[in-house]
């Protein structure tokens, strides 16, 4: 359950792709305001491993990942299926809007 009112996200939405004319481009505008209040690195566990979330990306494929490590070793997580630790990190509102984009 989202902690952020469902008003909210919509409106962060609209203001991530007012001037977009495709999909692709409401990603961008998305991806865009995600990455850049998102206050980094912070660390959640995934599947049972903490890791460090140290950036997001966004793929050729048009899927906005998180770049996680441990251990010198890296990986990227759709950030869709990216547990948030709790307390959620500044700006992971962001990514709650980019969920209830993505549907």
């Amino acid at each position: 359950m989202s902690a952020w009112d469902t008003a909210e996200l919509q409106a962060m939405i609209e203001e991530a792709t007012v001037d977009a004319y495709n999909e692709d481009e409401q990603l961008t505008g998305l991806f865009t305001l995600l990455e850049e209040p998102l206050d980094l690195p912070f660390t959640t566990v995934v599947l049972g491993v903490e890791v460090t979330v140290g950036g997001v990306d966004l793929t050729p494929d048009g899927r906005i990942v998180a770049l996680c490590s441990r251990g010198g070793m890296g990986q990227s997580i759709g950030i869709l299926d990216l547990p948030l630790p709790s307390p959620v990190p500044e700006g992971a509102q962001w990514i709650e809007a980019y969920r209830q984009w993505a549907g």
